[in-house]
């Protein structure tokens, strides 16, 4: 991969309307702004990448062909609410699979978020740089936004990511092609709780609860309400006997760079 300078800011995009399966409607966002890049402690990371060498992410075997799996994602973070989130998981031994966006990862100095999401062995993905609909940005464009989010979490926790999510689940050929080279699988999902159209916990949980097996439940970890409904949703689907796994652990394996996946 090569290796880009992290911006202050980036050029303005060019939105265009494009289809992809799902797709859901681009909601009204808050402009991000840019942050300093995160302070990096070169003895600290040295010590991350050993242990991250040793064995990352820790190894689960499931058979999701056999028994019932569902995989929990959670979008545009690190936010405000995503260290309580951590805390819920990590009390149930729930894994999850966060696909964050590198400015907010930039935000949160230090990368103390993505440090734990790594530590507590969830899968982290690639939502690129500052969220634009990638199937309408120049090819250079869709370059930069993959390639700065992928260097600011390799900088900060070692690892490098496998897997992505398109903003809005704008996808098409030349987002495939580019996530291609760069070793990115493309994810999507088939069960979207609309939780960043309604904030209101009951309802976004029972959207959750109507999974299948072989699930991919799309959720954002910036909403508080969202991360409110996730007892009530770990409590459902627990019941109906589901197991808990990454995006990876749902298939078995890494997903195929490029190759577009929305269910088991």
């Amino acid at each position: 991969m090569r290796v880009w300078a992290l911006p202050l800011a980036l050029l303005a995009l060019v939105s265009c309307v494009t289809q992809s399966v799902p797709r859901r409607q681009q909601q009204t966002r808050a402009p991000i702004v840019p942050a300093k890049p995160a302070v990096i402690d070169p003895v600290a990371l040295a010590k991350r990448l050993a242990s991250i060498q040793a064995g990352w992410p820790r190894s689960r075997q499931f058979d999701c062909a056999r028994i019932k799996c569902v995989a929990l994602t959670f979008d545009d973070g690190p936010g405000e609410h995503t260290w309580r989130l951590l805390d819920m998981l990590r009390q149930r031994d729930v894994r999850a699979t966060f696909f964050v966006v590198g400015q907010m990862v930039a935000a949160d100095k230090g990368g103390r978020i993505v440090h734990r999401i790594v530590d507590d062995g969830h899968e982290i993905g690639n939502h690129s740089w500052s969220h634009p609909s990638l199937s309408g940005v120049s090819h250079e464009e869709l370059q930069r936004q993959l390639q700065y989010t992928d260097e600011i979490v390799w900088r900060l926790t070692g690892v490098k990511m496998r897997v992505m999510r398109p903003p809005y689940g704008a996808t098409n050929s030349n987002v495939a092609a580019e996530t291609r080279r760069e070793g990115l699988a493309q994810i999507l999902w088939n069960v979207d709780t609309l939780d960043w159209r309604d904030r209101v916990a009951t309802i976004v949980a029972r959207r959750a609860g109507g999974a299948k097996p072989g699930s991919i439940i799309l959720m954002h970890d910036i909403h508080r309400s969202t991360v409110d409904a996730v007892p009530s949703i770990l409590d459902t689907l627990a019941k109906k006997g589901y197991t808990f796994v990454t995006v990876s652990e749902l298939y078995g394996k890494t997903p195929t760079p490029g190759q577009m996946y929305t269910e088991r």
